[in-house]
């Protein structure tokens, strides 16, 4: 299902000549708990605010 889904999305992405491509790796993790929980939100909103000093996202745009 997964892998339909990201040749969807792929599919549609280079029919309307719009740059994308999947992340190569990842890490997946079921939370177990709210303080997990708030701990990777904590992350996710913090992470936000450094975008554009990443030397990635600077190479792309």
């Amino acid at each position: 299902m997964i892998g339909g889904l990201k040749r969807a999305v792929k599919k549609y992405a280079n029919a309307n000549n719009i740059p994308f491509a999947w992340q190569q790796r990842f890490y997946d993790r079921i939370m177990r708990g709210q303080d997990e929980t708030n701990r990777i939100a904590g992350y996710i909103e913090s992470n936000l605010g450094n975008w554009q000093q990443d030397e990635l996202l600077a190479d792309r745009c």
